[in-house]
């Protein structure tokens, strides 16, 4: 009888895709006495056919996939179910505490310690975003993080690699030049020129990998972060192929100005009042004395 009632409940509950509250199942089965009703409920959460959310003071059955097993315990309580069931919906990108509170509608002190046996029983795990330094995202166990969360390879410990990418810039530019360089030495005519000193983000994510100075793994997507950055600094171009996608070249820098050029007189605000002796001299000057430096 039991188990009757455990399956109308079931296709009651599969019926309402976003999830059903006591009301539906009551309308849908009026003339089910309320007690039977809760023990066809607990049966199907212990056979993991449901999952029990809160939304407000309602609480919502939503039936369960069955190819997908849940990681949590048949002895789980409600609210731990909740919880869990919160933090699944929340995937790799994870989600707030202040968020799970407000969904659970569970108060501040069990909330905390649902997590904290969770976390020990290693089903969560909870992870610092780079987006708040003070602040943590919950998400399941096996998953992992989202790079919105993480700032993927550009990140350690929520701290930017400023000399890592650095070194991916210059030796991006590198290859760049490289090509440019062949390309040069070829002489094939100016079209010839543009096709061969191109490259693609393929070509210098195979370069970058085979150099082997980075210890994670970028892909195709990280190099061309790289990429766009060496195209901001104006040493290189983004050109627009007709498949969609952008290949890179490196620009021809002009000649850096002489000596002369750059000797700090050129600009100097009070140099019509510079003379071999006094107060403006070059003697004295400190410009005069950094630029010799």
């Amino acid at each position: 009888m039991a188990a009757e009632v455990a399956q109308l409940l079931l296709a009651v509950i599969q019926g309402i895709p976003s999830g059903a509250t006591n009301d539906d199942l009551n309308k849908a089965l009026n003339d089910m006495p309320a007690s039977t009703r809760v023990e066809g409920l607990n049966i199907l959460l212990q056979q993991g056919g449901i999952e029990v959310l809160k939304k407000g003071e309602k609480l919502i059955y939503r039936a369960k996939d069955p190819q997908k097993k849940s990681a949590l315990p048949k002895d789980a309580d409600n609210e731990e179910k909740i919880v869990y069931s919160i933090i699944e919906e929340g995937g790799n990108k994870g989600i707030w505490i202040r968020d799970i509170r407000m969904k659970s509608n569970l108060n501040m002190t069990q909330l905390n310690k649902i997590l904290k046996n969770l976390e020990t029983k290693k089903l969560i795990k909870a992870v610092k975003s780079v987006n708040a330094s003070k602040k943590k995202v919950y998400m399941l166990y096996n998953l992992e993080a989202d790079r919105s969360v993480t700032g993927g390879a550009w990140y350690q410990d929520q701290d930017f690699e400023v000399e890592f990418v650095d070194v991916l810039n210059q030796q991006c530019l590198r290859f760049l030049q490289m090509k440019r360089e062949t390309a040069e030495k070829k002489r094939e005519g100016p079209l010839a020129f543009k096709q061969i000193s191109c490259c693609t983000v393929r070509e210098v994510h195979k370069f970058i990998s085979d150099l082997g100075i980075s210890k994670v793994n970028l892909d195709e997507d990280d190099l061309e972060t790289i990429l766009k950055t060496v195209v901001y600094d104006g040493n290189a171009e983004r050109i627009l192929q007709s498949d969609g996608t952008y290949t890179y070249r490196a620009v021809n820098l002009p000649l850096p100005p002489p000596g002369l050029v750059q000797m700090p007189c050129g600009i100097c605000p009070v140099i019509k009042n510079c003379s071999d002796c006094g107060d403006v001299t070059a003697l004295k000057c400190q410009y005069m004395k950094d630029w010799l430096e």
